[in-house]
């Protein structure tokens, strides 16, 4: 391969597309998996690069593997996989249905993309896999499966980073930190919100700088750091309030 080369996987939502933008005014030749790789047409016909778009079935694990294989073949390799796909939802009843979307997104059809990506690039000789991970998997929070579905790959992701330097193979895997961002625009929070194409160019810096894990926007850090100092009863009654619940619970004190 002369040109370099990236799969996005779960390209349609706003800060994958904002990445495939901006790689492609890099002239980065693309691939595009999404659900409904139609609704994807006119952005990649905007894009000035070559881009394929292809169907991404994450809840079918054969058929995952099926596709990052034939996407491979077509592009003749590729120099970088990203995976952006995850579910989230949030229901004080916990109902199970919900919880095993979750995990069959986050968990399985993440751990399937990643393995598979990785025995691609252990076949090639090289390569670099990252992930749009989430703080959210620093500790466990009221969307249980959600919370869980993160840490689980962090550690995933560490895992097949040793295992890469088992073999002594230049793959390099990059764990992506993004901060609580839909947590920060619910509360409208302007200190915390950054615009997608800050984001984006902060997490393409961060896989060309071959970055083993990054914070981003580079703010979260601290929140990372001080999430996970905090003692349980204080995170516990600050996670996930509102402003407008904060308050309200404060007026509710004074009366």
């Amino acid at each position: 391969m002369t040109q370099a080369t990236a799969i996005i996987v779960g390209a349609s939502s706003l800060l994958s597309r904002e990445i495939a933008k901006q790689l492609a005014d890099q002239g980065v030749e693309l691939a595009l998996l999404a659900q409904d790789p139609d609704s994807l047409q006119e952005f990649a016909d905007s894009l000035p690069t070559q881009v394929h778009l292809f169907p991404l079935q994450i809840v079918e694990t054969q058929a995952i593997i099926s596709t990052l294989e034939e996407v491979w073949q077509q592009l003749g390799g590729a120099h970088l996989v990203l995976v952006n796909t995850g579910l989230n939802s949030y229901d004080p009843q916990l109902p199970w249905g919900p919880e095993q979307d979750i995990i069959t997104v986050n968990v399985q059809g993440f751990a399937a993309v990643c393995n598979t990506a990785f025995r691609l690039f252990r076949e090639q000789g090289y390569g670099q896999l990252a992930a749009v991970n989430s703080i959210a998997g620093l500790r466990g929070g009221p969307s249980v499966a959600y919370h869980a579905s993160k840490a689980f790959a962090t550690n995933y992701l560490e895992g097949l980073s040793m295992h890469a330097q088992r073999l002594k193979l230049p793959i390099t895997i990059t764990d992506i930190q993004l901060g609580l961002l839909d947590k920060a625009a619910m509360q409208q929070s302007r200190l915390w919100l950054s615009p997608p194409d800050e984001v984006a160019r902060q997490i393409i810096k961060a896989m060309q700088g071959a970055k083993r894990k990054v914070y981003v926007t580079k703010r979260w850090r601290l929140v990372a750091w001080l999430t996970k100092l905090l003692p349980e009863f204080v995170y516990n009654t600050r996670h996930w309030r509102t402003k407008a619940e904060r308050l309200a619970a404060k007026a509710e004190g004074k009366k």
